[in-house]
C-alpha cells in the first residue's frame, strides 16, 4: 500500500438495488467511516445478484484496490450468494464455520425457531475455507478474505461492522475539504478554477451549482490531505470569487 493513497472500491450486491425497490443506504456511510482512517473510496458499483457477475468483478477490483467491500447477499435466502461467489473467486471451497453456526443455534432455541428457520438460518455461517471472520452486535458476522471485505446489506449491521473494522485498516492521511460558495455561475470562473487547480495539483478542485432563494450560485470544494495546502487552497478561492465581483460564501 502506497504512503500517500490508500484505496478502496465497494461492491453493493443485489437485484433489489438496481430494480429501485431499495435505495442504497450504505455507501455514503462506508466512505465517510472510511475517509477517517485514511482509506480513500476511488469506486462504486452496483452489480446484480448474478454468480459470473460477481465472480469476475471481484477477481477485476481486489487486483486494483488495497480494500475491497462489498454489501448484500450473506443472508439466509436462496438468492444471497455472495458468500458462494467470494469462495468461487478464491478458488476455496465454502464451509460451515462453527463459531457463527453455534451462535445461531443459541438464538434458535431462545426464539423457539422451527427447524425449518434454523436450516436457512444456517445458511448465513458459511464462509469461504480460510476466511475471518469481521463481528457486529447486530446479527451474524461477516468476513474477510484476503483484501476482501463482506458485509450484510441490512444498514444497521453493516454499520456494526464497519465501525469495529475500521480501527484496523492500514490507512494513510485522511481526505479533509474546504468549501466556498458564491452567487457566480460555473462558466464565468470556469478558466480561473482551472488555473488554480494547474498551481494546486496536489489538491483536488471540483464546481457545484447550487440554487436558493431564486439566485444561481456555485459552490467549490478543494479536497487533500494537507491542511496547510487546504487553507491555501481556500484562500485563493476566496480571492478569485472576489476578483469576479462577488462575495465568498462559507459552506461546511
Amino acid at each position: 500500500m502506497s504512503a500517500e493513497s490508500v484505496t478502496a472500491c465497494v461492491l453493493l450486491i443485489g437485484n433489489e438495488l438496481l430494480s429501485g425497490r431499495t435505495q442504497d443506504a450504505n455507501l455514503a456511510h462506508l466512505a465517510t467511516t472510511l475517509n477517517e482512517v485514511g482509506v480513500s473510496v476511488r469506486e462504486a458499483r452496483v452489480i446484480p445478484d448474478v454468480p459470473e457477475v460477481i465472480v469476475s468483478t471481484l477477481n477485476e477490483v481486489r487486483q486494483r484496490f488495497d480494500y475491497v467491500f462489498t454489501t448484500g447477499g450473506i443472508g439466509p435466502t436462496h438468492d444471497d450468494i455472495t458468500a458462494e461467489c467470494v469462495a468461487q473467486a478464491f478458488a476455496v471451497p465454502l464451509i460451515m464455520n462453527e463459531e457463527i453456526a453455534e451462535t445461531i443455534r443459541g438464538y434458535a432455541k431462545v426464539r423457539g425457531m422451527s427447524e425449518a428457520v434454523l436450516a436457512a438460518s444456517l445458511r448465513m455461517a458459511r464462509v469461504p475455507e480460510g476466511a475471518r471472520l469481521l463481528p457486529t452486535d447486530v446479527g451474524a458476522p461477516g468476513f474477510a478474505i484476503s483484501n476482501v471485505h463482506v458485509m450484510a446489506g441490512i444498514p444497521a449491521v453493516m454499520q456494526s461492522m464497519i465501525s469495529k473494522l475500521a480501527p484496523t485498516l492500514a490507512g494513510a492521511r485522511p481526505v479533509r475539504s474546504r468549501s466556498v460558495g458564491a452567487y457566480l455561475g460555473e462558466s464565468t470562473i470556469a478558466d480561473a478554477l482551472t488555473a488554480l487547480q494547474n498551481a494546486f495539483t496536489d489538491v483536488d478542485l471540483g464546481s457545484y451549482p447550487f440554487s436558493e432563494d431564486g439566485r444561481y450560485g456555485t459552490t467549490l470544494v478543494a479536497r487533500g490531505t494537507d491542511e496547510a495546502r487546504l487553507e491555501a487552497v481556500a484562500a485563493a478561492l476566496r480571492t478569485l470569487i472576489i476578483d469576479h465581483g462577488a462575495e465568498p460564501l462559507e459552506r461546511s
